[in-house]
C-alpha cells in the first residue's frame, strides 16, 4: 500500500525558501507561488526551484506587487537571489543558457 504522506521534497523544491511562508512578511495566510521568471521562463522556474510564497498583497494583489511593479525593489530582489542560488549549483553559462538575462 502507497503511503499518503508525500516526501519532503516532493513537496517543495523552492531553492529561496525551506517553508511555506511568505518571502517577504513571512506570513502563512494567503499564499501564493510566485515563479521569479515568469512568461516563456515559467516551467524553468518551477524545473530549478525558482520560486517563493508570497502573501497575496505582494504577489499581484497590490500596486507594490511583483506583478504590477516589475522592476521595484522585491522583484529585482527575488531576481538576483534566485541567479545567485542557481548559479552557485550550475554556474553563470548554463544561467544564461537557460534565462538569457544577466540579473547582477
Amino acid at each position: 500500500m502507497k503511503s499518503k504522506r508525500k516526501k519532503r521534497h516532493e513537496i517543495f523544491n523552492s531553492l529561496l525558501q525551506d517553508e511555506k511562508v511568505c518571502y517577504r512578511t513571512q506570513s502563512t495566510i494567503n499564499l501564493h507561488k510566485h515563479h521569479i521568471f515568469a512568461g516563456s521562463h515559467r516551467n524553468k522556474s518551477e524545473k530549478y526551484g525558482l520560486w517563493v510564497w508570497l502573501r497575496n498583497d505582494w504577489h499581484n494583489g497590490a500596486s507594490y506587487s511583483v506583478h504590477a511593479d516589475p522592476t521595484g525593489e522585491l522583484a529585482v530582489h527575488l531576481k538576483q537571489e534566485a541567479q545567485r542560488r542557481f548559479e552557485a549549483i550550475y554556474g553563470h553559462e548554463k544561467f544564461m543558457k537557460e534565462f538569457g538575462k544577466n540579473y547582477l
